[in-house]
């Protein structure tokens, strides 16, 4: 799903969006690797994850009576829930910890010093940068890291780098001269064949989800939003001028054939009353979505409109609740005095939307939620792409939205056995003559195939 995709000969593709599932003793392989771990093994884990601030459903310790037959079966079922638990919570199933404690061999690797050593390499040819410090873990991606920098030709203005790992051989990218008062500008870009950085200025205050969580925004994506203490949502007026300009620039990207698909709070900032978009460069360097686990479970999501909708549903519930819904589709909503939020809110996340489709920018924008709010930018948009990039573009959106819809099928097909076979006599009785085996450790059977139906809170 990702844009502009070309994999390299000898090169795996992994797709960190992906979350991978775990059966303890499952019996059938459907493309999974199997991990031996041990109950310190799960310990040491939960104790790394306890910065989250999440109540997490770890069995306790016991130390006598612990090889007792009835209790090796009781720590097993609770382990599974644990694991259930872990890779079904969105941001916990996307940190490094969790994939590396499933996954080793694919997610060992330190990318905080792999983007160390060749950010240096990028600043040896243009020495007038200087990395103030590394702004470890503030964003969600493993593969992608931050730097706090300056210009030395200007000491006192703080800008941001990010580093990305690329698994696509993207070549070449450009920044586009633009201009849009919703866009966030980029003050420099470079790629190189393995990776990419972006420099842009840094936002003191952060973004739109550290405003709603109420944290700094140097500290940790798993610390900062997994359960965040003080959040509040925005006031109405809030709601429906944001809102508004942000459909604005999605109507702007896709009127020029721009495939976003990033949309999300974290890639919002708030410059003088002014909602900016970050990250559009996402899409060209072949990153996967931040929703993308939600995205592949409805069938009807298969264009890059309807994915920018949903995201922005997402984004909309945040804003009115001051936190991400719970689980998807979202049928019920909190008492709140905005019925004109709740009614879009109700065209987009329900499940009756999800089945059947989503509305439009356009028609988003007719609603009464919108269509009266007062804009007061008047500058004419820009956004100039050059002819053989706009023909690349559009080849690999309609490329893109093929392999969605591919993948939604295929998903559906591998959750409908997986579930069969999990519900047969057969494996019913394979797992009660496990349950009295006698041992200290677990298999756990991972996959990154089978997808997981709902999160406990919610990431293109």
């Amino acid at each position: 799903m990702a844009f502009l995709e070309k994999q390299s000969p000898g090169r795996v593709l992994l797709d960190d969006t992906v979350a991978l599932t775990a059966l303890i003793e499952a019996s059938q392989n459907l493309q999974s690797h199997t991990v031996i771990k041990r109950y310190s093994d799960f310990d040491m884990l939960n104790s790394s994850l306890l910065v989250s601030g999440v109540s997490l459903p770890l069995p306790p310790k016991k130390l006598l009576g612990n090889m007792d037959r009835e209790f090796i079966a009781e720590r097993q079922r609770g382990l599974q829930v644990y694991l259930d638990f872990i890779t079904q919570h969105h941001i916990l199933a996307t940190c490094q910890l969790v994939k590396k404690f499933l996954d080793t061999n694919n997610y060992s690797a330190n990318y905080t010093e792999i983007a160390l050593q060749q950010v240096s390499m990028f600043f040896r040819s243009d020495p007038k940068w200087e990395v103030v410090e590394p702004l470890k873990d503030i964003g969600w991606r493993i593969r992608k890291k931050y730097f706090l920098i300056k210009n030395k030709e200007q000491p006192k203005e703080r800008q941001v780098l990010s580093w990305v790992s690329l698994q696509t051989d993207w070549l070449s990218f450009v920044v586009f001269p633009l201009q849009n008062p919703y866009i966030y500008p980029v003050t420099f870009a470079n790629t190189s064949e393995l990776s990419a950085l972006v420099i842009r200025m840094f936002q003191e205050k952060g973004t739109l989800r550290d405003l709603i969580c109420k944290v700094k925004p140097k500290e940790a994506f798993m610390r900062k939003y997994c359960s965040p203490k003080k959040i509040q949502g925005l006031e109405l007026q809030q709601i429906r001028m944001y809102g508004r300009q942000i459909l604005e620039v999605l109507r702007f990207f896709h009127d020029k054939g721009f495939p976003y698909g990033h949309l999300h709070a974290s890639n919002i900032v708030i410059e003088d009353n002014t909602c900016k978009v970050l990250d559009i460069e996402n899409s060209l360097l072949g990153l996967p979505s931040y929703y993308r686990p939600y995205i592949t479970q409805f069938r009807k999501i298969n264009t890059t409109e309807s994915i920018d909708v949903y995201s922005f549903g997402h984004l909309l519930y945040e804003m009115t609740y001051g936190r991400p819904p719970d689980a998807v589709p979202v049928d019920q909503y909190p008492a709140v005095t905005y019925t004109s939020v709740v009614s879009v809110l109700q065209s987009i996340l329900s499940t009756d939307a999800c089945k059947t489709g989503m509305p439009t920018v356009a028609q988003l924008l007719q609603t009464p939620l919108f269509s009266d709010v007062l804009l007061f930018h008047s500058e004419k948009l820009q956004f100039k792409i050059p002819t053989k990039l706009r023909d690349a573009l559009k080849s690999a959106k309609e490329c893109m939205e093929k392999r969605l819809q591919e993948e939604q099928k295929t998903q559906h097909r591998r959750l409908t056995r997986a579930q069969s076979h999990h519900g047969s006599e057969e494996e019913k009785r394979r797992r009660k003559i496990l349950a009295r085996k006698v041992e200290n450790t677990v298999t756990v059977h991972v996959s990154r195939y089978v997808w997981f139906l709902y999160g406990t809170s919610p990431c293109i």
